[in-house]
């Protein structure tokens, strides 16, 4: 890769990304076959019924949580990167309105949380449209960005970079962009792929309660810290991934304040929107010509 540097000569681009994904989880109530799995409650159900507990926990994201996090981001003039499903902002339109209005970025976490790569590749593409509709007519802003429940298809990058997407976020396999050249049906189009990360994201206390917030914390640090390091031979990107539902409760809001504290303290450190990013590289480091071999 060719070399270049952030913005301002910065050592390290930090990233922070705040999930939606409250109200758009899978439910009965919404024709699903069962309820969500993923479930701080520990009531895993595989039946078809509908769980009132999970839902509701869900729900505190947008009642509780929400507030506290933008609150938080704003005290810190912290402009994030908001990875939302469209059905999320929907149904909590005071969010999808403060979320512009607080200088943040929305992007795109599927038309629902639910796993895309099962619905073929005509049906995928029908809920990139949606999904991208959606945010658009909620928040105002079309979004540039995307992020898969987990799994993409094959198929999807190029779907992507034909409806004009900037960057996807599908991707844990570096500290740095790159670019993806994908075949379209209008010829070859380049994407950035901006890497995200599972290591320092806030789900690892709802998978494993034991993980504490100071252990989360600590981990946050230490990968801030290595990053902010080799920044000064070579750019290095972090990405801090948080949910509403999860970071916004009363005992874990302060781990991300400390965070935030930490990393204000260091020069060198480039706080942008996954967009600014995005854009930032591609204007430092031309796309290639020919498609890529993934």
């Amino acid at each position: 890769m060719a070399s270049f540097r952030w913005p301002g000569d910065a050592r390290l681009a930090l990233s922070i990304v705040v999930n939606v994904e409250e109200g758009a989880e899978m439910s009965l109530r919404d024709g699903d076959k069962g309820p969500e799995p993923v479930d701080e409650l520990g009531v895993a159900l595989k039946a078809p019924v509908r769980n009132f507990g999970n839902e509701s926990n869900y729900d505190y994201g947008i009642r509780a949580g929400a507030p506290r996090v933008l609150a938080l981001l704003g005290r810190f003039g912290v402009r994030a990167t908001f990875t939302a499903a469209a059905l999320a902002l929907e149904r909590a339109p005071d969010l999808a309105r403060a979320i512009p209005a607080g200088g943040h970025e929305a992007c795109a976490h599927g038309w629902r949380w639910v796993h895309q790569f099962r619905l073929g590749e005509e049906g995928e593409r029908d809920f990139v449209r949606k999904a991208t509709e959606s945010i658009a007519a909620t928040t105002g802003q079309r979004p540039l960005g995307w992020l898969s429940r987990y799994l993409h298809t094959p198929h999807l990058r190029a779907t992507l970079a034909a409806l004009g997407y900037l960057y996807h976020m599908d991707d844990y396999s570096d500290d740095v962009p790159r670019w993806d050249v994908v075949d379209t049906s209008a010829g070859s189009r380049a994407i950035v792929v901006l890497p995200y990360a599972l290591d320092t994201n806030d789900m690892k206390m709802w998978l494993a309660p034991a993980y504490t917030p100071r252990e989360w914390l600590d981990y946050a640090i230490a990968t801030f810290d290595c990053l902010w390091e080799e920044g000064g031979s070579a750019p290095r990107m972090m990405s801090l991934g948080l949910h509403l539902r999860i970071i916004g409760r009363p005992g874990r809001i302060w781990a991300f304040e400390r965070f935030l504290q930490h990393a204000a303290a260091r020069r060198g450190v480039w706080l942008a929107q996954r967009a600014e990013i995005a854009r930032a590289f591609a204007a430092a480091v031309p796309p290639p010509a020919e498609p890529s071999a993934c």
